[in-house]
């Protein structure tokens, strides 16, 4: 079963969270069978509202594929990040799955979707957080990355 957390939410009487948080006030799903003291990939549970609805407007069910995050060389700051789906994990992926329940308590049976990190791109990305952010100015993800020390201002190129 998949755990969550809710990042920034105030203890009773503080005050509001910190504004530069950016996952105040969000759930933060772990993968299912993850242990929380191992960093993985984590999703938000806006980021996985959002791939299930991109998976469907491209005529994917989660058993059919998975959506691919990864890192290669170039942008701005030297590294970006790439998003794209896959129809089935490499040899060697990490692959973690994030039930339905969280987004639909009903989806019981429903199959987890499922991330796929290749071992390059994990050394990067462990411990990430991918978040969506759907505001007037901007709808993307977000990656949330412990490892980067500087990005650059569309936020889809960073550096280690």
């Amino acid at each position: 079963m998949a755990t969550f957390t809710q990042i920034g939410a105030p203890a009773p009487g503080a005050s509001a969270p910190e504004p530069t948080n950016p996952l105040a006030g969000q759930i933060v799903l772990d993968a299912d069978g993850q242990n929380p003291e191992q960093k993985g990939i984590q999703v938000t549970k806006r980021a996985l509202k959002r791939i299930r609805i991109a998976m469907a407007k491209e005529n994917i069910t989660p058993d059919q594929g998975g959506l691919r995050v990864g890192i290669q060389g170039g942008g701005c700051s030297g590294l970006s990040y790439n998003i794209r789906f896959d129809t089935q994990p490499r040899d060697r992926d990490r692959v973690y799955a994030f039930t339905q329940t969280h987004l639909d308590p009903e989806a019981t049976d429903a199959p987890s979707i499922r991330i796929f990190v290749d071992p390059k791109s994990f050394i990067y990305l462990h411990g990430m957080v991918l978040d969506y952010e759907e505001t007037l100015m901007r709808q993307a993800f977000n990656f949330i990355n412990p490892h980067s020390t500087k990005s650059c201002g569309c936020g889809s190129s960073f550096s280690t």
